[in-house]
């Protein structure tokens, strides 16, 4: 009973560091939509869309390897010694090749008169890499409390650093030109204050980690290998991942002509995406309370009737948010400046582009009860094609709007392909038609609210409320009496 007490202890401390950190790192969205121009903002989601890649790249998997070998008490110091060194060196190489080729990198991207954004970018990246194991030795020593503080310590340097460089810098200089401002703060430097931030947050977490690194360094080659081969496929998925949910922001400058202003059509997809991760917060909620619980109980058949359960009612949250960011997006929009209102008809699609990724996560347990991890990689793989292909044939054409749609349908493959799979391996009889049912309604309550049309006013938030009434109704006069078994 003890263990179950400590895990969900360190359950709660871990989730709610990610969650109610990522909640308050998503209000610098609606701060930079006030502060910055649409290209601009479109240069910020353009450039942590490469961050996000090289990051998965730098670390390739080894924080789940150091976990693995670290788990045996014989390898954990040499486990850790052996990752510490390797993810520094191949770290060190790849900043001395961006440094070396920076302007090079900078045209091919599209930033020829700004190589210091590489510079910034790349050094952010590196220092990521550098923190990743560390952090990760915080969690397998039980340390919750001590990571979620520095967690929290990056995130408020964050934010504090942008309101200062973005807002306070400029508001005293124009008060007093001559003010001490000056030395730290340049106007043309705009936008790169964004990543000025986070650099110096990114370089504090590393401070605060030192004594976690000062260990005695010893590379075992053989363990190492065996590390970075138990890793790779980790790689892979990661790699699939970021292709799934970021290549988008990569290519929409690439392929859109520049008649059509791609940096600003990115900056208005990028804030508009942004506003569907509320969602995502929801899913990382239940993946952090429910992976230790799917884990802790055995493959029996109770146990699989109430994964079934736990489905069903993860999809019945799912469609709520997906209802109330949607059929009150007049209220939702308010946050964000009304220079990039023009992209909400993306706001649907990424959210239920994101139900549905919450459905795979949930979904694919049965390859991590079963061990057929490699499925995942090969779920990853077929969700990246189908992204690259759709993203390449339809944003010349259509924009931003092609890779909302790609997206949505990557991800709703992803779910055909994991239940598919599943059913043969470690079948699951989920309640499909009563899941079905639920998102019928959620829809057909969403285009009754687009077929009305009405404008913004009191009645039409009077009959959208009462559209969400009707479906909240009807999912309690169905679940009734599992409701009352749960409350008993």
């Amino acid at each position: 009973m003890n263990s179950f007490k400590k895990l969900a202890g360190e359950t709660a401390i871990y989730g709610m560091s990610s969650i109610v950190g990522r909640f308050i790192n998503w209000w610098l969205v609606p701060y930079y939509s006030f502060v910055f121009l649409t290209a601009e903002y479109g240069v910020v989601t353009n450039l942590y869309s490469y961050m996000a890649f090289l990051l998965v790249i730098l670390t390739y998997g080894m924080e789940t390897g150091f976990f693995r070998f670290a788990s045996q008490k014989e390898d954990k110091e040499r486990a850790y010694s052996s990752a510490l060194i390797s993810l520094f060196s191949t770290a060190v190489a790849f900043l001395l090749l961006v440094l070396a080729f920076s302007d090079t990198i900078a045209r091919w991207i599209d930033y020829p008169e700004h190589p210091e954004y590489i510079w910034w970018v790349a050094l952010i990246v590196v220092l990521d890499t550098l923190t990743a194991i560390p952090f990760a030795k915080l969690r397998i020593e039980s340390k919750a409390v001590k990571f979620a503080v520095l967690k929290f310590i990056g995130i408020f340097v964050t934010i504090f650093l942008n309101i200062f460089f973005l807002s306070i810098c400029p508001a005293l200089l124009k008060s007093n030109p001559d003010s001490w401002v000056k030395l730290v703060y340049s106007p043309e430097i705009g936008v790169g204050y964004v990543f000025i931030s986070n650099l110096i947050a990114s370089g504090i977490a590393l401070i605060l980690l030192i004594p976690e690194m000062i260990v005695k360094l010893r590379l075992d080659r053989k363990l190492l290998k065996e590390m970075v081969w138990y890793s790779f496929p980790i790689l892979i998925v990661g790699i699939g991942g970021m292709v799934t949910q970021n290549i988008d922001k990569i290519l929409i400058p690439k392929l859109l002509p520049e008649s059509q202003d791609p940096m600003s059509q990115l900056g208005i997809y990028g804030a508009n995406f942004k506003l569907a991760v509320i969602l995502n917060m929801f899913i990382q909620a239940f993946r952090y309370a429910f992976e230790p619980f799917f884990f802790s109980q055995v493959k029996s058949e109770d146990n699989k009737r109430g994964y079934a359960i736990i489905m069903k009612y993860f999809v019945i949250f799912g469609l709520i948010i997906f209802l109330g960011i949607c059929l009150y997006i007049d209220l939702v929009k308010l946050i964000v400046d009304s220079k990039y209102h023009s992209g909400l008809n993306v706001v649907p699609i990424i959210l239920m582009a994101n139900l549905f990724l919450g459905i795979y996560y949930t979904l694919s347990l049965w390859y991590k009860l079963t061990d057929k991890t490699r499925f995942g990689a090969y779920f990853a793989l077929v969700g990246a094609g189908i992204s690259l292909i759709l993203n390449f044939l339809f944003i010349p054409k259509f924009g931003y709007m092609a890779s909302a749609w790609a997206m949505l349908i990557c991800f709703i493959t992803m779910v055909v392909l994991s239940y598919g799979f599943g059913q043969k391996y470690f079948p699951v009889n989920y309640p499909l038609k009563r899941i079905g049912f639920y998102f019928f309604l959620a829809l057909i309550i969403y285009f009754i609210s687009i077929f009305l049309d009405l404008a913004p006013s009191v009645s039409m938030y009077f009959i959208h409320t009462l559209l969400i009434v009707v479906f909240l109704l009807l999912t309690f006069i169905l679940e009734r009496k599992e409701i009352y078994r749960f409350i008993k």
